[in-house]
């Protein structure tokens, strides 16, 4: 029992001792803090203030590029939509060359022709608004405008040249509404290069 009671009085003891010393660094800490001069005060104040400037300045040019980038690229989703409607154009006129039943009537080229003069104005429109169509045929492939859908081998050509335009391509000022899909030429193989491919297989 005695030794129970002493060993209690001990921990009492150790624990008064830790709680002392937390609150010797506890007042050393407000020692430091009340040493401060008015000097370092003030210095800390400015410190803290060109944070902050620093920070509302950060924000205030994002805003405005954000703001700029609205009002330069704000119809860029409409215009990536509208560009369905060039490829309807071009769609129907192909549909209608196509149809047996019209086909080399003065009716078929009076359709064509009025499709040609909307798909014409439709063009204009976008180049007003800084749409413009990109060139593609026989020039090297760029992988941030066009994209290889096949390659056709041609050795009138250098390889990665482009020769056939799939769909075109748009850009919005100097950003891509739609990369051109294209094929692409190569190099013809000899025919003893496929023997030996076909045979690998």
């Amino acid at each position: 029992m005695e030794k129970e009671q002493s060993s209690k009085i001990e921990e009492n003891i150790n624990d008064k001792s830790v709680i002392s010393e937390q609150s010797k660094d506890d007042e050393k800490l407000k020692e430091e803090e009340v040493e401060l001069t008015p000097e370092d005060k003030i210095k800390e104040l400015e410190e803290k203030l060109t944070r902050t400037l620093a920070e509302m300045e950060n924000q205030r040019r994002r805003f405005e590029k954000e703001k700029d980038d609205a009002f330069e690229y704000g119809g860029f989703s409409f215009a990536r939509e509208s560009l369905n409607l060039i490829d309807n154009f071009d769609r129907a006129k192909q549909s209608l060359e196509n149809d047996e039943k019209i086909k080399n009537s003065d009716l078929l080229q009076k359709v064509l022709d009025h499709l040609d003069i909307i798909k014409k104005d439709l063009i204009s429109i976008f180049k007003k608004n800084n749409i413009e169509e990109i060139i593609a045929v026989d020039k090297k492939l760029d992988p941030n405008l066009h994209q290889a859908m096949m390659e056709v081998e041609d050795d009138n050509k250098e390889p990665g040249t482009i020769v056939q335009e799939i769909q075109k391509g748009f850009k919005m000022k100097d950003r891509l509404l739609r990369p051109s899909l294209v094929a692409v030429s190569k190099k013809t193989e000899k025919n003893d290069e496929k023997i030996e491919e076909k045979a690998k297989k």
